[in-house]
């Protein structure tokens, strides 16, 4: 077994890895690269593969940065199967139209920027502006998705099975055993995709892992430890409390799968106990509406906790105060209305979509809050807003940033340094060697130190197009 890593090595964006296994090219996860917009599209627009040549995906969860670029591969020619869970089947039939839906606004909104600036300078260059990839190409790809359960061992290729464990980070989320044989023996390879923490609201606990040989592991928050998710809800109460007494509006960035889903929750608790005044909260996000609906479909993923609501006929994902938005011309009469309110809407990383506009139009406000409730890749307009840029670029245009600046980090989806070596513990004595992927170069040294001294492994942090032979 030959692996090849082409995507999330020395970054926490684009997460993909090339097997080459008994004759065979079979991809783990296939996601978007985020960073500076020209550095993006040259690299998520041409696969470092023939894309023909790749037999399967195996795909541990609906997140873009780990899913988002399948169309693109199937631009290219690939027709293989996509193998994941059902909820992330799902999940990703929304994710996906919804991300080439944004591929090609952005692409007219730059493309009328560009005319506007020709009007302007004759002599300006003169670009053709495409989008990364159509709707048409987000469709042919769906008919490719094979669910398969968690724990059900399956062939993806000749001698070579998978089979996945809930990994605890989004609904339908997967760490996966990859096994191949052959007449020399067998190889088998961990692969942690995301791993979530204990304790997250909705859904279930990381599941321990069997025995593996090889582990390509995440490390996006491996040189630092988590507050306790108890905390949530306290800080949470706080930062709505103190915007409310300035009149102001709470903007909220969050990512459309899981994170707005456990906010809703997390609120819903706070109102119903009276933490909060009952403000008016939006949802602006259809693909928010969309993946909620998933939510609901997938229940066998809830833990205890969310599975009570069910049982006590409440929908926990819905609320007096809550309203889900779906219309443009809804979304933009939120423009108009006095606070205080809430609105939550994508891209996580402010990247794309409606988050960009209701920035644009309450950033500059020092009554405001941006809630930053997630890890926020470097070069992103989110990562600019996390670190206090005083003026960061919204839609082509300058802004001043007066509005507060808090953050939510006791949400995330991401196991921290202790959570991971918690993690692997069960399987760690029998690993040969650890690969670290999809964190920034201090986050996997970080981690990479701590596995040494905890483990006495050897730890690789491997870059862009490094190749190792598994024995």
């Amino acid at each position: 077994m030959k692996v090849t890593f082409w995507g999330a090595a020395g970054t926490v964006t684009g997460s993909m890895h090339e097997l080459q296994v008994n004759g065979q090219r079979i991809l783990l996860d296939c996601g978007l690269y985020h960073g500076r917009r020209k550095e993006a599209f040259e690299r998520n627009a041409n696969p470092p593969f023939p894309a023909p040549a790749i037999g399967a995906v195996l795909l541990s969860h609906a997140h873009i940065d780990h899913s988002g670029n399948l169309p693109t591969l199937a631009k290219h020619g690939f027709s293989g199967p996509i193998y994941t869970t059902a909820a992330t089947s799902d999940l990703c039939h929304a994710m996906l139209l919804d991300s080439a839906h944004l591929q090609e606004k952005d692409a007219m909104f730059l493309a009328k920027r560009h005319r506007r600036r020709k009007l302007l300078d004759p002599a300006a260059e003169e670009i053709e502006i495409q989008p990364l990839y159509s709707t048409e190409d987000a469709e042919r790809v769906l008919p490719l998705f094979r669910p398969v359960p968690h724990y059900q061992e399956t062939e993806v290729a000749p001698e070579v099975t998978y089979r996945t464990y809930d990994a605890g980070h989004i609904l339908g989320s997967a760490a996966m055993i990859v096994e191949a044989r052959n007449s020399k023996g067998r190889v088998r390879l961990a692969f942690s995709g995301d791993v979530g923490r204990p304790g997250l609201p909705i859904i279930r606990d990381p599941d321990p892992m069997p025995e593996a040989d090889y582990l390509i592991m995440e490390s996006t928050y491996g040189d630092r430890l988590h507050k306790a998710v108890g905390a949530v809800a306290d800080k949470l109460a706080e930062i709505v409390n103190r915007t409310v007494g300035r009149g102001g509006k709470l903007i909220v960035p969050a990512f459309a799968v899981g994170r707005t889903q456990q906010l809703v929750l997390v609120l819903h608790e706070l109102m119903d106990a009276r933490r909060i005044p009952a403000i008016p909260i939006f949802v602006d996000s259809p693909l928010a509406v969309n993946v909620t609906e998933a939510f609901r479909k997938h229940i066998e993923h809830f833990d205890e906790e969310t599975k009570r609501y069910l049982a006590n006929g409440e929908d926990p994902f819905g609320f007096k105060r809550l309203r889900y938005v779906r219309e443009v011309s809804e979304s933009k009469a939120l423009n108009d209305l006095r606070g205080p309110y809430m609105i939550i809407s994508a891209s996580g990383m402010c990247e794309a979509g409606r988050i960009l506009h209701h920035l644009r139009n309450n950033i500059g406000d020092p009554r405001n809050t941006i809630l930053i409730t997630g890890f926020q890749a470097e070069n992103t307009l989110g990562r600019k807003i996390v670190d206090k840029w005083p003026e960061v670029p919204i839609l082509g245009e300058p802004m001043l940033v007066r509005a507060e600046v808090a953050k939510l980090n006791e949400l995330s989806g991401h196991a921290d340094q202790r959570e991971l070596l918690t993690w692997m513990k069960p399987f760690a004595r029998g690993l040969k060697r650890v690969f670290l992927v999809h964190g920034e170069p201090l986050q996997s040294a970080a981690l990479a130190r701590a596995i040494r001294d905890q483990y006495g492994l050897e730890v690789v942090i491997p870059s862009r197009g490094d190749s190792v032979e598994l024995n």
